[in-house]
């Protein structure tokens, strides 16, 4: 679900983001990605953080009852255990609502260091894969898409790799290539919800949404308007593709090319 935010401005986020995702539901969405911090804003600003299960995971919680699907988006969150110093910097946190009040989390591993987000935010320990409905479900944030390693590491466990962002719309293209080149590369569906508009920091955001299948074909893209792109995906095409073409069985670590 592509999408424009009001910067740091929960309730007004809200607001406009339920009647979206109701639209989603209705057009046969059984899950559905909103982008990177959906409720704030990629914002550094000190304080930006709220507890975990705090109101954005609210959000995602209520409309994912409310339709009977999968709602996720990230959000900035702080740790139920946080000790202190650097502890009390919230996760750029990846949070996957169920319609049974299940929820999955996902910290993005590697802060946009070229924005200042390790200064604000911190990093998570490693990627997270989870199965709903028959699909094995591999979320990442932004910045992660530049690292091919994790994606690698993930792949054979992974049919969906679903990739929420707030990426400039100055860097489009590698958006759009590096989207494609993940699925070619691993032969998976990915998922990159990207949002529009121009954010509180002057940012400008081109949105390029998209759902490229496990052979590198796109099967729904976005233009720079919010917009709700759906294409069905099957475990089942991943598997065939593997086994039609199967790359995992030569590929090789760089320890293992070392060795």
């Amino acid at each position: 679900m592509q999408h424009d935010i009001v910067w740091e401005d929960r309730e007004a986020n809200f607001a406009r983001l339920a009647p979206q995702v109701a639209r989603a539901a209705g057009a046969g969405a059984e899950l559905v990605l909103l982008s990177e911090t959906f409720s704030t804003g990629f914002s550094m600003t000190p304080g930006i953080g709220e507890p975990e299960d705090g109101p954005s995971a609210d959000f995602l919680r209520a409309r994912a009852a409310e339709h009977g699907i999968w709602v996720a988006g990230s959000c900035p969150e702080i740790a139920g255990d946080s000790g202190g110093g650097d502890a009390e910097l919230p996760y750029n946190s990846f949070v996957l609502a169920g319609p049974d009040g299940t929820v999955h989390r996902y910290r993005k591993l590697h802060p946009f260091t070229h924005g200042g987000e390790h200064e604000r935010f911190r990093a998570g320990d490693g990627p997270v894969t989870v199965t709903i409905g028959g699909l094995r479900i591999t979320p990442f944030i932004c910045y992660d898409l530049r690292f091919a390693d994790v994606f690698w590491r993930s792949a054979p466990e992974t049919d969906v790799y679903l990739v929420t962002a707030n990426w400039p719309a100055a860097r489009r293209l590698h958006w759009t290539t590096l989207l494609q080149a993940r699925a070619i590369e691993n032969q998976a569906y990915v998922v990159g919800c990207n949002r529009v508009g121009v954010a509180g920091d002057g940012t400008e955001y081109a949105g390029d949404t998209r759902i490229v299948g496990p052979t590198g074909e796109l099967l729904a893209t976005a233009a720079a308007v919010e917009t709700v792109v759906v294409a069905d995906v099957d475990a089942a095409e991943v598997a065939a593709t593997r086994d039609r073409f199967p790359v995992f069985k030569d590929r090789q670590s760089m320890g293992d090319r070392r060795g």
